[in-house]
This record gives C-alpha cells, structure tokens and sequence, in this order.
C-alpha cells in the first residue's frame, strides 16, 4: 500500500522538533484501519470515526472529538461477538448529554478539592464543574475538544491510532501549554492499550486516564452486579461527602473495599457503609500494590463476566485505579441502538494518580516540569474462560 508520508513540525514545547505520520491517500487507511463521517458540530466541523481491527475480530470505532471509544467488540465464550462499552450513536448526545462515555480525561482525571492549587506558592483557580470541586478538567476537559489525526498504523502487532490535542496556558485555569498525545492500540494479542504523552512549557500538573464504562455481558444488557471484580490493592483512599480523599490510606482487609479475591460487584454495594454512603456506592481510588515497582508495569485488576465468559485483565504504570459502579446512570442517557443506561449498568476502572494529589503532598506528585515528558500507558486485555 502506498502512504503519503507527512511530517508534522511542532513548537518547542511538542514532543519532539518534528512528528511524523502515515496517512494513506484514500479514505480506507489500511485493510484493517478505516475512517469515515461520524457526525457535525452545530459549528459545521466534521467529527470522524476511525475504526480499528485486530486480526482475531476484536473492533473498535474511535472519533476525534474527546478521542473517545465509542465501541469495543469482543468475543464470548461462545465466539459471539457483543459491544462491551456504553456510548452513543450521535454526536449531538456526546456534546450534550455525556457522563464521559469512552472520553479521554484531561487535564486532570477525577477531581480536585474547590478548584484550587499551588505550585511553588503560586495559586491557580480552576474552573468548578462538581458542585465546589474541579472535575475531568472542567466545563472544556478534553472529552469535550477536538483532537487532531496524527497518525494511524496497521503491523505483525496489530493496528494504532494516534491523536493529539494542544491545551493552551491558562484553559480551565491551568498553567502552561501541554501538548498531548494519546495512542489507541488493538493488538493481535487482544488487547486495548492505551498510551499517553505531554509536554509543557510550563510548570503544571497533568493525570490523564480514559473513562470507558464497561459491562462484559454487552453495553446493553443491564446490571453489573454479577460481574466478579479482583484489584490488586491493599490498600485505598478514603473520601469525604463531596468525594474529596481525606489523605489517609486505609487498608481494605475486613472492609466492603476488600476485592483482593474475585468478588461480585454486588455483594457488598448496598451496605450502609460510611464510604458506600458517600460514594453513593463504589466511586473511589484503590491503591495498587506496586512493591517497589512505581512507574513499571504491573497488573492491576481483573474482571470476569460468568455468562459470557469474558475476561478482562488490567495492567498499567499507574499508581492508583479508580472503580467507579455507575451509581450516577439514572435511565436519562439514551445510548446506542436505543439502549437506556439504567443505575449500574456499567462500571470504569480508571488507571491515574490519585484524585486531589495537588493539595495532598504526601500522595504521588502529578507536576510536570518544562523539559520532562509526561508518559504512561494502561492495557485492558481480553480473553474468555
């Protein structure tokens, strides 16, 4: 296949002088990478839908606007082939009406405490879209911008789609231009990577993640309840009332956060447990075990779906995950083909820092200094048993 190779030559503050990419000249990119028309902005911009797919089946749609997922087909034990993430089949409902189904997080994935931080006693005041918190990066977080194609790939491994986005000084309140990069990967291995890169010319803080909401029984198939949940934490951050971790670290051993075992979602949801009760049920920051291992590659949970059989293993360079039970679906998102997103229907498992880190020193720090490169990278892999 012939590509029209083009070299994209950014500012100082990019990843590097140049980057370069492969597009092929027609609408098809590869034979396993294709693009078309997702949908218009009421500005009249085109959104493009990309779609990726592995040599075992495994496909997935990806727009530039929020560089979000806006399906994941994967197989059951049977070989059935089902839409395991909740998401929409318009535009117009990711503009307007998204819990940030499938989006990239950015600047700052989950929340931090009334908006406010410090850097080298310099104070910054975000936007608050949480009531008096700043959360996913405020009102124009990066599920609600349009990211620019770089590049898409298909080889023995499988096949990527990178995208970027350029966050100005002073957007939402944050310091510094932070150019970032996000790659989507489907390999032959059956897996969903996710890759992320910044840079800033700027001192800033940055925690990026991707809010997928899954159920492995199918997007449209009701609770998750039944879903049998392993995450390899000793250890999580417990919140206040308005989901802001107080700064402690408490172990989960004895408690209702205790899934170093595979346990059902379900059995202990509905406990009149402080946390529950603040969190509304599961919202909440696990801290992984990384023994001595910060910044490498570890497992971090698994999930595993008895009907279908499906079997989804974490891994990621991340410190901390949030499990999320979508306590905040109400039956108002009307999603694809239809489908009503009822109260726990899906869950997230964000890989992160953990939320408010800015205003809790003694967490792991999320500041990025001029000349550093903000990088990390999540796996979701699939099989079935």
């Amino acid at each position: 296949m012939k590509f029209l190779l083009i070299v994209l030559c950014v500012t100082g503050l990019m990843l590097s002088a140049c980057q370069t990419a492969e597009i092929k000249k027609s609408t098809d990119l590869s034979d396993k990478i294709s693009k078309k028309t997702f949908g218009k902005l009421k500005t009249g911009q085109v959104i493009d839908v990309y779609t990726l797919e592995n040599k075992n089946g495994f496909k997935t749609d990806i727009i530039n606007y929020g560089a979000i997922q806006v399906s994941l087909l994967v197989p059951d034990k049977n070989g059935n082939f089902d839409d395991i993430i909740l998401g929409f089949d318009e535009i117009d409902n990711y503009v307007t009406n998204n819990p940030y189904f499938g989006s990239i997080i950015g600047r700052y994935g989950n929340r931090i405490a009334k908006g406010k931080f410090s850097l080298d006693g310099k104070k910054f005041v975000l936007v608050c879209n949480n009531g008096e918190n700043h959360l996913h990066g405020g009102v124009k977080g990066f599920n609600n911008v349009v990211w620019d194609f770089v590049s898409s790939k298909e080889n023995e491994n499988g096949v990527s789609l990178t995208l970027s986005y350029l966050s100005k000084d002073g957007e939402e309140g944050y310091p510094g231009n932070l150019k970032v990069f996000v790659t989507y990967t489907l390999s032959n291995n059956d897996e969903l990577i996710i890759s992320y890169k910044a840079k800033t010319d700027k001192k800033t803080v940055c925690n990026l993640t991707q809010h997928n909401y899954y159920n492995l029984n199918g997007h449209d198939s009701g609770d998750i309840l039944s879903h049998k949940l392993m995450i390899n934490a000793d250890n999580f951050t417990p919140i206040d009332v308005g989901f802001i971790p107080t700064g402690e670290i408490k172990p989960v051993k004895g408690t209702n956060f205790d899934f170093t075992k595979p346990t059902p979602i379900g059995k202990n949801v509905n406990n009149k447990d402080e946390q529950l009760v603040f969190g509304k049920g599961y919202d909440h920051n696990f801290v992984l075990n990384k023994k001595g291992e910060k910044g490498k590659m570890t497992f971090a949970a698994s999930v595993f779906e008895p009907k279908s059989g499906r079997f989804m293993e974490i891994f990621t360079e991340e410190p901390g995950l949030q499990f999320y039970g979508g306590n905040f679906l109400d039956g108002s998102n009307i999603g694809k083909d239809g489908t009503v997103y009822n109260f726990r229907n899906a869950f997230c498992l964000e890989s992160q820092h953990y939320p408010d880190s800015p205003n809790k020193p003694d967490f792991p720090s999320v500041v990025l200094k001029l000349g550093e490169e903000y990088s990390t990278k999540t796996i979701y892999k699939f099989s079935v048993k």
